[in-house]
């Protein structure tokens, strides 16, 4: 056999094999009933700052799967509510077997200190990662997920923040499993993540 046959009966195991793959991914999406975010590259590096101040990164914070979630401590009604239900399919995972990480990123530096999401985490979720950083950390790590945010009305302390509201299932290495809306229920993202990670 010559190399130009030998070469081309290599491409096209490489192929087969590639194509296999991706459909085994796509089928395994496809029976957990994952929301498609076809040709979005989410998630990547990052570098934040944890509740005792001391630095973190994606590799860090994404060691097990986890869901993340762009807000901010003193939003008045949405996020709250977003990581209460969070917190919750956490710990139906948990009954489950399922060890689910759930993580919470400011989008306010100026006001979420280490101290001020401390607080926050004790009183919403103990096992929250919150994690805060300088405004250009923050950014970084926003648009790696393209989570967006901008300050909206108020003046000196008391500003609202506007900013996306999804919910990014991560498994390590930045890997999206799925991305949750604010419809969607604990019950729903539960299900969905339970899946995905059995699939794992």
């Amino acid at each position: 056999m010559n190399k130009a046959a030998i070469l081309l009966a290599s491409l096209g195991l490489l192929v087969l094999v590639s194509g296999t793959a991706l459909y085994t991914f796509l089928d395994a999406r496809s029976e957990c009933d994952v929301s498609s975010a076809a040709g979005a590259t989410i998630g990547g590096p990052f570098e934040l700052v944890d509740r005792e101040g001391e630095p973190v990164t994606d590799a860090d914070v994404l060691s097990r799967p986890a869901l993340v979630y762009f807000g901010y401590t003193f939003c008045p009604d949405v996020c709250p509510f977003d990581m209460a239900r969070n917190a919750l399919a956490a710990d139906l995972l948990a009954e489950q077997g399922h060890d689910i990480a759930v993580v919470f990123i400011s989008v306010d530096p100026e006001r979420d200190t280490p101290e001020v999401l401390g607080q926050y985490a004790d009183d919403m979720y103990p096992e929250m990662t919150a994690l805060t950083g300088s405004a250009e950390q923050v950014k970084a790590a926003a648009s790696a997920y393209r989570a967006y945010y901008a300050k909206g009305e108020g003046s000196g302390e008391f500003y609202l923040v506007d900013h996306s509201t999804f919910t990014y299932l991560m498994f390590p290495g930045n890997e999206l499993g799925a991305y949750f809306r604010r419809e969607d229920t604990a019950e729903n993202i539960a299900e969905t993540a339970a899946c995905l990670v059995s699939q794992s």
